[in-house]
């Protein structure tokens, strides 16, 4: 079977894109950089599609790795939430999460990476911690989100994993960036309603947080403190 080729993919993205919805995206904060307007059920659809035909002949010739890296290359804003929906997690590198997340300009993208490919690689909880530390705006909130979506993917990590993000949260749940608090927010309240024992560890540093000064901090915590009390489990 011919399997799709990034030119024939990029083709379909262009033929469904529509300037009203690349408005429409920069109004919730994406970028209209490299935008088609796509909607994510056509990309979702798509990246399906791609992961079947591979699955089929087994994927051995890593079908999946270079068309990745190919519509990434591609510079076009859909073109590399595809990438990231039918990357193998098995094949990324470390270099290669460094080289995409210093691409990152928009939240979505930043979130589709780590939800759907960077939170399964190997390098996960080491980026996770890293990045949370980094300057850049999308980099940091990459870290705080790879937290967030480990915390709900990862079913066999242990507590231990989970307790040691708690020190970046203090850390940087000051910063004000937008983009950034509510990653922070995200990866505290993710952490929290994972079980009964990291409920009770996460509201104690929502409460240790909100004594903050910070306007940003105290926002994380209150949000979070509101969410995690009310969690039964």
């Amino acid at each position: 079977m011919k399997h799709m080729n990034c030119k024939e993919i990029i083709s379909k993205l262009r033929a469904n894109g529509s300037r009203k919805n690349v408005e429409g995206m920069a109004r919730f904060g994406i970028s209209s950089k490299n935008t088609l307007g796509v909607g994510m059920p056509y990309l979702r659809d798509l990246a399906r599609t791609v992961k079947k035909e591979a699955k089929r002949e087994k994927d051995v010739s890593g079908y999946r790795h270079d068309l990745a890296l190919k519509l990434w290359n591609s510079k076009i804003h859909e073109a590399r939430i595809v990438a990231v929906l039918v990357d193998d997690p098995d094949l990324v590198t470390e270099a290669q999460m460094e080289s995409w997340v210093s691409d990152l300009e928009s939240w979505d993208l930043c979130d589709q990476a780590c939800g759907n490919l960077f939170d399964r690689t190997e390098f996960a909880y080491d980026k996770a911690a890293e990045w949370s530390e980094r300057k850049e705006e999308f980099v940091k909130r990459a870290g705080f989100v790879l937290m967030a979506t480990l915390a709900v993917h990862d079913k066999s990590a242990n507590d231990g994993a989970f307790i040691d993000f708690f020190p970046y949260i203090k850390k940087e749940c000051v910063d004000e960036r937008n983009f950034v608090k509510k990653a922070v927010n995200w990866a505290l309240r993710q952490i929290g309603k994972r079980n009964r024992t990291l409920n009770k560890e996460a509201l104690k540093v929502a409460k240790e947080i909100r004594r903050s000064d910070s306007r940003s901090a105290k926002w994380i915590a209150g949000d979070a403190i509101r969410e995690l009390e009310n969690k039964r489990f």
